[in-house]
C-alpha cells in the first residue's frame, strides 16, 4: 500500500475504484429507495443478517441451503454446524460493536474470534503467536509469522483510528484482505474478515440498516473467484488491489439485489 498519509485515500485514486464505489453507491441506493424499506425494514435487516451468515458460512465450508440454516437450531455437532453457528453469532454480534470499532479495533477483532471460536482456550481472542498453527484449510497463501501480524495489524488500527477520506468501500476491502492475508487467529480468520468488512460498510454509514449483506456476494461469486482477488489484494500491486476492491464492490452489490428481491417478496405478502 502506498506509505502518504492516507494510503486508503491513495487506493481509493487508483484506475477503476471510483467506478466501483460508484456502481455500489448506486446498488445501495435503489435497496434503500424501495418502499418496503420505510414501513419493513426491521424484517429486511433480519432477513439479510440471516443471509449473510449462510454466505459467510459458505465460504468457510458450510454451504448450506437458505431454509436449512432458517430451520436448524443445533449448531455444535458437527464442523459444518459449528462453522454455521459461528457465522451467525458473528452476525449479530457485529451490530453491536460499531462504537467501539473507530476507537479501538483491534479489540473488536478479538471480541469477534471470542464470539467464533466460542471458547476459552488460551490461544482465543488473541493473535497467534510464535510457533502457534492455524486451522484455515481453505486459503492456501503464504503465511506471516508472528511478528509479521503483529505489525501489520497494528497499523491496520492506526488507519481505521486515524480515519480517511477514503470511499467506505475502499476502507471495508482492506481491512477484509488484510485480515485474510495474515490470518491472525489460530482459527475462524475467514468469518472474523467478512464480519470486520460488515462492521466497516454498517458503521461507515454506507449501509446503516445492514441490509447489502457482501457476504452474499461474496458467496455468490464462488470461493474460486474470491480467492483469485484475494490473491491480487496480497500481491500489493495496483492491478491486484484495484481487482480485489472491484470484487468486494460486486459483493456488495449482489447483496443489495438479494434484499431488493426481500423487499419485493414482503411488498407480494410472500415472505
Amino acid at each position: 500500500m502506498s506509505t502518504t498519509a492516507d494510503p486508503l485515500a491513495a487506493l481509493g485514486a487508483l484506475p477503476g475504484v471510483a467506478e466501483s464505489v460508484e456502481s455500489v453507491r448506486k446498488a445501495v441506493d435503489r435497496v434503500y429507495g424501495h418502499r418496503i424499506m420505510r414501513r419493513r425494514s426491521n424484517a429486511v435487516t433480519s432477513e439479510a443478517a440471516l443471509r449473510a451468515a449462510r454466505g459467510s458460512a459458505a465460504l468457510s465450508g458450510a454451504d448450506w441451503a437458505l431454509e436449512e440454516v432458517r430451520r436448524r437450531t443445533d449448531f455444535g455437532t458437527d464442523d459444518e454446524a459449528r462453522v454455521m453457528g459461528a457465522a451467525l453469532r458473528l452476525t449479530a454480534e457485529a451490530g453491536q460493536l460499531l462504537s467501539i470499532w473507530r476507537q479501538s479495533p483491534l479489540r473488536v477483532l478479538a471480541r469477534l474470534h471470542l464470539v467464533a471460536a466460542a471458547s476459552d482456550e488460551s490461544r482465543v481472542g488473541r493473535p497467534r503467536q510464535a510457533g502457534e498453527a492455524v486451522d484455515e484449510p481453505l486459503i492456501e497463501l503464504p503465511l506471516p509469522d508472528a511478528r509479521e501480524v503483529s505489525g501489520r495489524l497494528d497499523g491496520l488500527a492506526d488507519l481505521i483510528i486515524a480515519g480517511s477520506s477514503a470511499p467506505a468501500l475502499v476502507t471495508a476491502a482492506v481491512v477484509h484482505g488484510e485480515l485474510l492475508a495474515l490470518r491472525p487467529f489460530t482459527s475462524h480468520n475467514g468469518l472474523v474478515a467478512r464480519a470486520a468488512e460488515r462492521i466497516v460498510l454498517i458503521g461507515s454509514g454506507l449501509d446503516p440498516k445492514a441490509v447489502c449483506p457482501a457476504e452474499v456476494g461474496h458467496a455468490e461469486q464462488g470461493r474460486a473467484e474470491y480467492l483469485a482477488a484475494l490473491e491480487g489484494y496480497v500481491s500489493g500491486t495496483p492491478e491486484g488491489m484495484t481487482a480485489w476492491i472491484a470484487h468486494c464492490g460486486r459483493a456488495v452489490e449482489f447483496g443489495a439485489r438479494e434484499s431488493t428481491a426481500v423487499c419485493e417478496a414482503l411488498q407480494r405478502g410472500a415472505a
